[in-house]
């Protein structure tokens, strides 16, 4: 009895720990989960969305989105907010690898496969991604053979590395994107459609850093606090001419050239102000006509008795809302476009009024 006793003490204090340490896990990723700056509506609404979409450990998700908006950093959170979060995750740019590798490092290859295969063989990335996320960035860059085999994967979670006849089978969530027109690729016969329905069951439109005005002087200085660590300067902040021309600049390279552009302003000034020499861009003259501009613009007087702000501010969105979709022919993406708003973001305030 002595010694049952001890076992049972011992088995309990090994589940304690066990519990304690996957605790401890958690805290830590919750912790360290990818930052994402912004408080806009626009990305707010997209990472409202994917933490409801990230509760499901492998449904499929395509990540649409112009070059530099951040989509790697919005799979990342996806990846962390899932329950695959302890496993691995793993990054295919697409684009990069040749299109007659891609195939054998997507999904690996027995040992004389092909001249020059390894004699041992190699495992692929979608087995490295097991039990995690695989990102397949670029995905619009896929040749055609591969596409094949990565629905067979997403129809069945089965595949076969190059050259071999054992069926393997894994489970990973697969994360897309693409800055392409996949609509466009598949008229062309360059991209499958079934493949685009397959890596398409939740769509994200992630929203260009034009169509998110207000997080641009919160990552300027997320970014001139991270620069300025980094190189050792003492930057405090930002000056007033630069918020200007940062709000009034076409981000044409959206999120990553922001970050680009303050990267150069840490590294070449010397603070304590980031000023509008360091960026070497011009300060403010855009935003100065387009302010010329607004002001131009007619609006009713604002009468003696005041008014109802918030009633007349969604009776404007309201008229605009269906304007919108009057001009679009009910396609609420387009419609979104017409008013420079992200597709989630429209969606969410068109189901909020009640617009049919």
């Amino acid at each position: 009895m002595d010694g049952l006793e001890v076992a049972i003490r011992n088995a309990l204090e090994s589940v304690r720990l066990r519990k304690e340490v996957q605790i401890l896990q958690e805290q830590y990723l919750k912790e360290n989960l990818p930052c994402i700056v912004g408080a806009s509506s626009a990305i707010q609404d997209v990472m409202d969305f994917i933490g409801m979409v990230a509760k499901s450990p492998d449904t499929p998700i395509l990540l649409i989105g112009e070059t530099g908006t951040g989509k790697e950093l919005i799979a990342h959170a996806i990846h962390y907010r899932s329950p695959n979060f302890k496993g691995p995750f793993v990054t295919v740019n697409c684009a990069a690898i040749p299109k007659d590798l891609i195939e054998s490092e997507l999904f690996g290859y027995e040992k004389g496969a092909f001249s020059g295969a390894r004699t041992s063989g190699k495992k692929g990335l979608l087995e490295e991604a097991a039990n995690g996320t695989l990102f397949l960035d670029e995905v619009g860059d896929l040749s055609f053979e591969a596409q094949a085999k990565l629905l067979r994967f997403l129809e069945g979670g089965e595949f076969y590395r190059v050259g071999g006849t054992s069926r393997l089978q894994i489970q990973t969530r697969v994360v897309s994107a693409t800055n392409k027109d996949l609509d466009s690729l598949i008229e062309k016969d360059l991209f499958r459609k079934d493949l685009y329905f397959r890596l398409g069951v939740v769509k994200v439109q992630v929203p260009s850093l034009n169509e998110r005005r207000d997080d641009i002087i919160p990552m300027a200085k997320h970014f001139l606090l991270e620069f300025s660590n980094k190189f050792g300067k003492t930057f405090t902040g930002i000056s007033k001419q630069v918020e200007s021309a940062l709000m009034a600049y076409n981000w044409t390279g959206h999120v990553r050239e922001l970050k680009n552009l303050i990267e150069r302003g840490a590294l070449t000034g010397k603070g304590p102000w980031l000023s509008i020499q360091d960026l070497g861009i011009k300060g403010g003259e855009k935003g100065k006509k387009q302010k010329r501009a607004k002001d131009k613009m007619a609006f009713p007087p604002l009468p003696e008795t005041g008014i109802d702000f918030a009633s007349t501010q969604e009776s404007l969105e309201r008229y605009y809302i269906k304007e919108a979709l009057k001009m679009a022919g009910g396609n609420e993406s387009k419609a979104a476009k017409l008013l420079h708003m992200n597709h989630h973001t429209f969606r969410y305030r068109r189901k909020k009024l009640q617009i049919e």
